[in-house]
């Protein structure tokens, strides 16, 4: 735990973020965001963390902490290692499971170039190699019974030891947890 709040936001466009705006790193939506409440810095509520990526790097948003997320349904830090794992609700055909070490700010989960690791929208993005696709991912296409994943959690509780270290994650039409 740094202490910081960590914020999702969708990329707040209509079907298939027409705008872009998940790959826009001068805006704030489709993004994990990463401010201090405790040390706010006028005219502003917090301050913005030096070792965020975009720290004093204009014209992009200094709040941002990870970005090309398309509606990031719940997030949680593994208790054990602050890893931060992200679900994220697909446009159409693909759910996915994002993941990053707890100092690896910047990184780019391609959403709308991709839908999970599929190719959505490739116009104007960056090289796939520059991009970070799903530690897991499943389908959501029509007739699959998913819709929309919600993200969970690392268990790391001692009554099931075998299910140590497993990320549980759910969709909300199927009802089930992978």
């Amino acid at each position: 735990d740094d202490g910081y709040l960590y914020i999702s936001t969708g990329d707040g466009g209509s079907g298939g973020d027409p705008g872009n705006r998940a790959q826009n790193t001068t805006l704030l939506l489709g993004k994990i965001l990463r401010i201090d409440v405790d040390n706010p810095a006028p005219p502003l509520n917090y301050s913005i963390p030096t070792d965020n990526p975009f720290f004093n790097d204009p014209p992009n948003a200094p709040e941002i902490w990870a970005y090309g997320l398309r509606n990031p349904w719940k997030f949680s830090f593994d208790s054990d290692n602050a890893d931060l794992w992200i679900g994220d609700v697909g446009q159409f055909d693909v759910e996915e499971i994002d993941t990053a070490g707890p100092t690896e700010g910047g990184l780019n989960y391609g959403w709308r170039c991709y839908e999970g690791s599929q190719p959505f929208n490739t116009s104007g993005c960056p090289p796939p190699g520059q991009l970070v696709f799903p530690i897991a991912e499943y389908s959501s296409a029509t007739g699959s019974g998913n819709c929309s994943i919600t993200g969970g959690y690392v268990y790391r509780g001692s009554m099931f030891p075998q299910m140590q270290g497993h990320y549980f994650a759910a969709d909300v039409c199927s009802g089930r947890i992978y």
